[in-house]
């Protein structure tokens, strides 16, 4: 059953724009350049303007054809999910899944379900994407993903438009980190947003979700963070703490391992959190790999249930 057929101009003028050449196009589907020719020729006849200007090399894609392209990929994805599906769901074809998630999730939690996923479907062909939240809910709104590793934070919301089944997997709280011999550090003890009030601050940029969250959480404790460097490096930002520039607030997960000369600590209450989810789109068949994945990092974080932001 092939429920992509009828893609496959699409799917050639992708390869055309990825490629560069139609000899690069041809190679990449095993196909020959005049076939290649022919389908972008097709497509230029239905639609009624080119989509590539003839005579450039590499290839350069004409406005319609730029704008084709940008749909074309997420039309090309949800088919090829389409087909996967059923042939999954007809036993004709072993199962894949595609897992997507943040960067600190990835260096903590994941890991160990991931592991355990493999010994429990061995059969299954696993893709892990590392993505910032961001790029995460478009690839899978896109069919890029199966499953989205996400969080959330009213000053951080995930609300694209697109509705999603979402399994709660914790909540992580944002701690402190101080540079070693710090004042605050001294005392071992939680640390108020306020105490830190007149300090120098790392923070992120202007779009990190992360630190949309932490400054939400100071304002609220009546203040704006004077943010003297920005990193959207978690590893980086813990650098600039431990060289003495500054004090910074970050999820727990970023701080679950902090770099050398990084003390940290708790946050007294009110305390910012993300929560944290498994997502995926509600109108995809729940496969035995989807659900199985999702019960594994369930299982994985059961012990972090027990934070409370």
């Amino acid at each position: 059953m092939q429920l992509i057929a009828h893609a496959r101009r699409l799917q050639v003028l992708l390869e055309v724009a990825e490629g560069g050449t139609f000899s690069a196009a041809a190679a990449a589907l095993s196909v020959t350049q005049s076939a290649v020719s022919q389908h972008v020729a097709a497509l230029e006849r239905e639609t009624g303007t080119a989509l590539v200007e003839r005579g450039s090399r590499p290839v350069v894609l004409t406005e319609a054809g730029q704008a084709l392209t940008r749909h074309a990929r997420a039309v090309v994805a949800r088919l090829e999910s389409a087909e996967q599906e059923v042939l999954e769901i007809t036993g004709r074809r072993n199962g894949r899944l595609r897992v997507g998630s943040f960067p600190t999730a990835l260096a903590t939690f994941v890991p160990p379900a991931l592991a355990a996923f493999q010994k429990r479907y061995p059969e299954v062909v696993l893709t892990v994407v590392d993505d910032h939240l961001q790029r995460l809910l478009p690839r899978l709104d896109d069919a890029e993903l199966d499953l989205a590793i996400v969080f959330d934070n009213s000053a951080a919301p995930t609300d694209t438009g697109t509705r999603l089944d979402r399994v709660h997997l914790f909540d992580d709280p944002y701690r402190v980190g101080l540079p070693a011999g710090h004042r605050l550090a001294q005392t071992g003890g939680p640390v108020s947003l306020r105490e830190l009030k007149k300090e120098a601050w790392i923070g992120g940029g202007p779009s990190s979700a992360w630190f949309r969250i932490v400054r939400q959480a100071c304002a609220e404790a009546g203040f704006e963070p004077r943010v003297t460097l920005r990193t959207d490096d978690y590893v980086a930002g813990q650098s600039f703490v431990a060289a003495g520039m500054g004090v910074t607030v970050m999820p727990g997960l970023a701080l679950e391992h902090p770099v050398s000369g990084v003390e940290v600590r708790q946050l007294r209450t009110p305390i910012p959190a993300r929560r944290i989810w498994v997502a995926r789109l509600p109108d995809t068949y729940p496969t035995p790999a989807t659900q199985g994945m999702s019960d594994l990092l369930t299982r994985a974080t059961r012990s972090r249930r027990g934070l409370t932001g």
